[in-house]
């Protein structure tokens, strides 16, 4: 059974007095294992199926099932719950807290699990933060991290519920073209360990990491 399955899936916004069709019936299937890219132009709409591959947003039709389970008519605590059990986001911007450690900042998707009260929470956030290459920085604050360092924090992040998708929203955007090689390298590290990889870019050598890549335009996918 594939892990994502999008059937037709449309999505319209209403602003104002118009209606806006951003999809337009969208069909895909993700399979356990796979690294997929998708790409387009902004306004493409590949934003909005970020968003509803990840549960973020629900479509207005069409199916969307994740790990076996329908999507679409759940509740806003519903849909957090499911993001938390399966999806580890990765965002361009990073979004770390500047106030916590390193370490903190990794333990964030714990907070309303059962196991972040038993220690094996920090035990396992520690080991990824080795897996990442950071663990002399486990104390360090934000602000004291180079872009790739806090784009690993952000991936150390994104593993620490075991999630069985990572969805990467232009993990690369803001960082050099070393950097973002070392950031797509460790992507590709975490496809080879079993992990589902779903980066959304516009950016050709960032999709090149993916073994397969899908193109959006109009709120379509073209090829």
């Amino acid at each position: 059974m594939p892990l994502c399955v999008l059937e037709d899936v449309k999505k319209t916004y209403r602003i104002g007095e118009d209606e806006v069709e951003v999809l337009k019936g969208i069909n895909l299937q993700v399979e356990r294992g796979e690294f997929i890219a998708i790409m387009g132009p902004s306004g493409s709409g590949k934003t909005t199926l970020m968003n509803i591959i990840g549960c973020l947003d629900i479509p207005s039709s069409g199916r969307y099932i994740l790990a076996d389970k329908e999507v679409t008519h759940l509740s806003d605590d519903e849909l957090s719950v499911l993001r938390n059990e399966h999806i580890g986001f990765v965002f361009q911007n990073f979004y770390l807290l500047p106030y916590a450690t390193v370490l903190e900042n990794v333990l964030l998707p714990t907070l309303y699990m059962e196991h972040s009260k038993n220690g094996l929470a920090r035990k396992r956030a520690r080991e990824i933060l080795e897996l990442v290459g950071l663990s002399d920085r486990a104390k360090f604050k934000p602000n004291q991290l180079s872009g790739g360092q806090q784009q690993r924090v952000a991936i150390a992040r994104a593993l620490i519920n075991n999630p069985d998708l990572i969805l990467a929203d232009e993990p690369t955007g803001q960082l050099d073209s070393k950097t973002a090689g070392e950031i797509m390298d460790l992507l590709a590290k975490m496809n080879e360990q079993g992990k589902t990889v779903a980066v959304i870019t516009h950016d050709a050598g960032t999709a090149a990491y993916a073994r397969k890549t899908l193109r959006i335009r109009d709120g379509l996918i073209v090829d």
